[in-house]
């Protein structure tokens, strides 16, 4: 199917974090023109104070939109983990403190999770759109399990230590390929994209 929608080949990502936009590039490759935050000429650091994954996607969406005046969309992801009542949450890239260091992350969170039982958790992923006046949000989700050590060198940020259901490897195990079709990214994105197709497909009242 082609996700492309005339009045909006093109999109900016509002993020500096290359690994996201990598990803997200290979999973809308095809459908949509992503554009970086470089190629609009950008290198603003966006402080994400909200206090919600909703609120921090909003916040760089809105940003790009009112500085620059881009349609564009951001997205903010937070690892869920049940035995520690949902942390890291809305700091799940900043869960062991800055600087942002994954290993770090990684490390903190396998202590606080050492000796539980209950090792369920999941990745949840927000985008927030903003095309013209309006503004939009795409959730996903994948549910899992975290390992009690970190294994595999693919991926970025808390892949090696995340195994999904249904799957014996973790994501940085399952590598790239795998991993973008069936991440709470990819997840996010496919409900973005059916979003666009919609609008493409609608027909205006008369």
């Amino acid at each position: 199917m082609n996700h492309i929608v005339p009045d909006m080949k093109q999109l900016v990502f509002a993020t500096n974090n290359s690994h996201k936009l990598d990803e997200i590039r290979q999973i809308t490759a095809g459908k949509l023109q992503i554009l970086s935050l470089s190629d609009i000429n950008c290198h603003d650091e966006i402080e994400e104070t909200g206090t919600t994954l909703e609120e921090n996607a909003l916040i760089k969406a809105q940003y790009i939109k009112d500085k620059y005046g881009f349609d564009c969309f951001s997205d903010d992801t937070g690892l869920e983990v049940e035995a520690l009542n949902g942390a890291p949450g809305v700091i799940t890239a900043v869960y062991a403190g800055e600087p942002r260091c994954a290993h770090s992350n990684m490390q903190k969170l396998l202590h606080e999770l050492k000796g539980k039982s209950n090792r369920n958790a999941r990745f949840r992923t927000v985008i927030a759109l903003i095309s013209g006046n309006e503004k939009h949000l795409f959730e996903g989700i994948v549910e899992g399990t975290i390992t009690e050590a970190a294994r595999g060198v693919n991926g970025f940020g808390y892949d090696p230590v995340f195994k999904p259901i249904g799957y014996n490897e973790t994501f940085a195990e399952l590598g790239d390929e795998v991993k973008n079709t069936i991440s709470h990214r990819a997840s996010a994105v496919e409900r973005f994209l059916e979003w666009l197709d919609d609008q493409r497909n609608s027909t205006p009242c008369e």
